[in-house]
């Protein structure tokens, strides 16, 4: 008997015909970029994915990033729907900048992801310093903050917000107390930002990606090999390209009626 193969349909690999879903929408991604691991043929990474992908279904994109050379490199995989900003979300006047920048360049947001998120310091709370704490929390809750309180006033009536958490945030387990911490804050800010957004139609939700198998996943895996090796329900690690899909759904007015809600891409880990 043959061992049963893991099912990746054409969406996973990002190679499922365009559809036409996001049809003249105006779109940030902040963290649109991908990080270079050293690796010749890193998979996909979320950010990137992202604003490829709704590119390809008909959106204007606006890739944010710190490494300009990365967002470029996104840019040109855009088809031409798509323009890069540098921008350091560490600094209050660069997320000014970029969300000042990108809605006068597309004529207004219809949508902002945002993807940007950090680990750091030592594992459990002995290898937590009050340094890293802070610089965790600058990046992966402060940061999507500030760039929302920016956002919200200029956003189209019916707009949509879509924060990038992770699992780690539903079930301890990455060992980094400030990354799990930060990223279950975000359900906290994305249910406030729902109920802000709420009188305009402006809906805010969270996806929560499992073991993914991108640049950041590779990183994570060799600093703890046995993540390789999680008893995962669909058995197989996910692709960017299925953050992908389900931020296309969020941001897409195929969501309409969904706000303040958690969507956990994770192939089953965190709820089998």
């Amino acid at each position: 008997m043959t061992e049963r193969q893991p099912y990746t349909p054409a969406e996973s690999s990002g190679t499922a015909p365009a559809r036409g879903r996001l049809k003249g929408k105006r779109i940030l991604v902040v963290g649109g970029g991908q990080m270079d691991i050293g690796e010749d043929d890193t998979p996909i990474g979320n950010g990137r994915a992202m604003s490829v992908l709704f590119a390809r279904e008909g959106a204007n994109v606006a890739v944010a990033d710190r490494d300009a050379k990365a967002a470029d490199a996104t840019v040109a995989l855009c088809e031409g729907r798509a323009f890069a900003i540098t921008a350091d979300v560490t600094k209050d006047s660069d997320i000014a900048r970029m969300v000042e920048e990108s809605t006068a360049k597309l004529g207004g947001l219809d949508g902002v992801v945002l993807n940007v998120g950090i680990g750091a310091g030592g594992p459990w709370l002995e290898g937590t310093t009050r340094e890293s704490w802070d610089k965790v929390f600058a990046i992966n809750l402060t940061s999507h903050m500030l760039t929302v309180k920016a956002a919200l006033p200029r956003l189209s009536e019916g707009a949509s917000i879509v924060f990038i958490s992770s699992i780690a945030g539903l079930t301890a387990g990455s060992r980094l107390p400030a990354y799990d911490a930060s990223k279950s804050a975000l359900f906290g800010l994305c249910r406030h930002v729902a109920f802000e957004g709420a009188r305009r139609g402006i809906r805010a939700n969270v996806i929560a990606p499992g073991l993914m198998d991108t640049s950041i996943g590779r990183l994570a895996s060799r600093g703890r090999p046995n993540r390789t090796s999680t008893n995962i329900p669909l058995g197989r690690q996910g692709t960017g390209w299925e953050t992908a899909y389900a931020a296309l759904f969020l941001v897409s007015d195929e969501s309409a009626y969904i706000t303040a809600q958690t969507l956990a891409v994770d192939g089953g880990l965190s709820g089998l």
